[in-house]
C-alpha cells in the first residue's frame, strides 16, 4: 500500500489538533498513518493546561520499529519541544529516503508555548535541512527568519530567506495576514528551489473553527507525496481537503473547536 505516512507530534486529548487530527486526515485521503508521540498534552478548544513530555529515546524507538516492520512513504513532524528532541528526531530522519514535511509548531492556538526557546537553533540547524516540504505559517516564518510580515512583499522577502534555510521546499501559509486585501482571502505561497512557484488563493471562512488546521494541512501534503504526488499537487488537494473540513466543521467547544477531519476530498483533479 502506497500511503504510509509516520506522524511524529504531540497528542491533542481535545482531537482537534496533533496526532489525533494527523491520523484522521490521513486516513481521509485514502493513507495509512503511524506515530510515534513526542509529547502528551491536556487541552481543549479553549487552549493547553498541561504538557508531559516524552523521553527522546523513546520517541526515536516508536519511529524506529514502526520503520523496520510497517516502513514509510512519508515522514510528517509537528510538535517537536526541545532541542533533545529534534537533535534525536533528526539523527533518524537523516538515514531516510522519503518525502518530509516539517510543521515548524511552536504556539498552540490559545497561546501556549509548544516550542522551547532554546530549541529554535537545533530546529533551524538539524530538522529544517532535512524537510521536503516546510510548512511555517506568518508567525513562525517570522520567528524563523526574524523578519516583520505585513504584507506580500514581506511574505515573498521571507519566503526566500526561508528557502535558504531549507533546501527543499517552503509553503508559507497566509493566515494570519491582515490588512483590507486578505479580508477576504488566504493566499499560501509555495517556494522551489528559493523561487515563488505558485500562490493558492483560498476564501477566508468566517469561523471560529480552525483548530488544528496547520497539522491538518501539513498531514494532508504528507498523504499526497507518500501517494507520489509532485509538491504543487499535493498541497492543492490539502488546500481543498482543509477548505471542505472547515466549512462543515461541526461547531463543538467552547472556543476554537476542530475541523471536520471526516469530509475526505476523494479523487481531487490535483492539476
Amino acid at each position: 500500500m502506497k500511503g504510509r505516512v509516520l506522524i511524529v507530534a504531540g497528542s491533542d486529548s481535545g482531537g482537534g489538533a496533533g496526532i489525533q487530527a494527523d491520523i484522521k486526515t490521513v486516513m481521509a485521503l485514502g493513507g495509512y498513518g503511524m506515530t510515534a508521540i513526542s509529547a502528551l498534552t491536556a487541552q481543549n478548544t479553549t487552549g493547553v493546561s498541561a504538557i508531559h513530555p516524552v523521553p527522546p529515546d523513546f520517541i526515536v524507538e516508536q519511529m524506529r520499529v514502526v520503520l523496520d516492520d510497517i516502513g514509510a512513504d512519508a515522514v510528517k513532524t509537528g510538535m517537536l519541544h526541545s532541542s533533545e528532541v529534534i537533535e534525536a528526531v533528526a539523527g533518524l530522519l537523516q538515514t531516510l529516503d522519503i518525502p518530509i514535511v516539517v510543521d515548524p509548531v511552536m504556539v498552540a492556538k490559545g497561546g501556549a508555548k509548544l516550542l522551547q526557546e532554546q530549541a529554535m537553533a537545533a530546529l533551524k540547524s538539524r530538522l529544517l535541512p532535512l524537510a521536503t516540504v516546510l510548512t511555517p505559517n506568518i508567525p513562525e516564518a517570522e520567528a524563523l527568519t526574524g523578519h516583520v510580515i505585513n504584507d506580500r512583499y514581506d511574505a515573498e522577502r521571507a519566503g526566500e530567506a526561508l528557502s535558504e534555510l531549507c533546501p527543499g521546499a517552503v509553503l508559507l501559509k497566509g493566515g494570519h495576514m491582515g490588512g483590507a486585501e486578505h479580508a477576504q482571502t488566504v493566499t499560501d505561497l509555495l517556494f522551489e528551489g528559493g523561487k515563488l512557484t505558485e500562490a493558492f488563493i483560498t476564501p477566508r471562512i468566517d469561523t471560529p473553527h480552525t483548530h488544528g488546521t496547520g497539522c491538518t494541512l501539513a498531514s494532508a501534503i504528507a498523504t499526497g507525496l507518500a501517494q507520489g504526488m509532485l509538491v504543487r499537487h499535493a498541497v492543492n488537494r490539502a488546500n481543498a481537503y482543509v477548505q471542505a473540513a472547515i466549512q462543515t466543521a461541526p461547531g463543538l467547544g467552547h472556543g476554537s473547536g476542530p475541523l471536520n477531519h471526516g469530509h475526505t476530498v476523494g479523487n481531487f483533479d490535483d492539476r
